[in-house]
C-alpha cells in the first residue's frame, strides 16, 4: 500500500510515525509533500520516507492520499488537485473539512473523513472516522489500518457525529490536560514538592480511566467506591459541584461543537 501524506506537520508526522513503528507500511511506500524545506528534511531523516514539495507528483504513484493540512490550506489544494484522481483512496483529517466540501472541490467521490485527537501522537488516540457509498470494502480495511495505527478507531455512518467528535474527543484532551495542571497546582498549594505532585496526578488520572475501561463499572459506581460517607472525598466533590464542574465541561463540549460547525460551514 502507497501512502502519499501531504502536509508533515504534527499530526502528518505522528501518522507516519505510527505506520512503520507498527509495521503498516514501510518507510518506502510512504512519500511527504510538504512546503516547508526544513519539514521534508527533517521527515526524510529521521525515516526515511521519500519527499517532495509537488503535491500533484505526489498523488499520481499513491494508493492512498492523505490529506494532513491546516483548514485555511485547503481551498488551494483542491483546486491543484482537481481532475487528478482516478483510483486513489482519499482520507482527510482536515479539521471541519466536510465531506460535500471535499467531494466539490476534488469533483471525486472516493473519500474518508477522521477525526483523530492529540494522544494519536503518541499512538494513543481515537479517532472517530466515515466514508461515501463509493469507498469499496477493501478500501475500507486499508483506511482503518491506517487509522488503527494512531490507536483505537470507531467507524460511524454518519458524518455528523464526525463534528460531535471533534468537540469531545477532539477537545477533549485540552480539558483533561486542565484538570491534570489544576490539580498538580492544588498539590503544590497544600505543601507537596511539584515533582511529587505531577506523578501522583498522572498515575492518578491514568489509573482511573484504565478503571473504567476495564472493569466495565459505570464512573458513578466507581466514584461511590472512592467516597465514604462524611468523609474528605464527599467533602471535595461538594466543591465541585457547587462550582458547576459538570455544567461547565457539558457548556464547553456543546461550544466546542458548535464552533465546529461554524468552521465546517465555511
Amino acid at each position: 500500500m502507497r501512502i502519499a501524506f501531504i502536509g508533515g506537520g504534527v499530526m502528518g508526522e505522528a501518522m507516519v510515525k505510527s505506520l512503520l513503528s507498527k509495521g503498516v507500511v514501510v518507510p518506502e511506500d510512504i512519500t511527504v509533500s510538504d512546503i516547508a524545506q526544513q519539514r521534508r528534511k527533517a521527515l526524510a531523516e529521521g525515516y526515511g520516507v521519500r519527499v517532495t514539495d509537488d503535491n500533484r507528483a505526489v498523488v499520481k504513484g499513491a494508493d492512498v492520499v492523505v490529506l494532513a493540512i491546516k483548514p485555511q490550506e485547503l481551498s488551494r489544494l483542491l483546486g491543484e488537485l482537481k481532475g487528478l484522481l482516478s483510483r486513489q483512496l482519499v482520507l482527510s483529517i482536515v479539521a471541519g473539512a466536510s465531506l460535500a466540501n471535499l467531494q466539490h472541490g476534488l469533483d471525486y467521490m472516493r473519500l474518508v473523513r477522521a477525526m483523530p485527537n492529540m494522544p494519536a501522537q503518541i499512538g494513543e488516540g481515537i479517532t472517530v472516522w466515515t466514508a461515501t457509498s463509493e469507498v469499496t470494502g477493501d478500501e475500507r480495511t486499508a483506511a482503518r489500518s491506517i487509522l488503527a495505527a494512531l490507536g483505537d478507531e470507531v467507524y460511524v455512518t454518519s458524518e455528523k457525529y464526525i463534528d460531535m467528535a471533534t468537540a469531545l474527543s477532539g477537545s477533549g484532551p485540552a480539558y483533561v490536560f486542565l484538570v491534570i495542571e489544576a490539580l498538580v497546582d492544588a498539590g503544590v498549594h497544600i505543601g507537596l514538592p511539584r515533582s511529587v505532585s505531577e506523578r501522583l496526578v498522572i498515575k492518578t488520572v491514568l489509573g482511573s480511566a484504565k478503571a473504567v475501561e476495564l472493569t466495565g463499572k459505570h464512573p458513578a459506581e466507581l466514584k461511590n467506591m472512592v467516597t465514604s460517607p462524611g468523609g474528605t472525598t464527599a467533602e471535595g466533590l461538594l466543591q465541585l459541584e457547587k462550582g458547576g464542574i459538570r455544567s461547565l465541561l457539558l457548556q464547553a463540549v456543546i461550544a466546542a461543537y458548535e464552533k465546529t460547525k461554524l468552521l465546517g460551514d465555511k
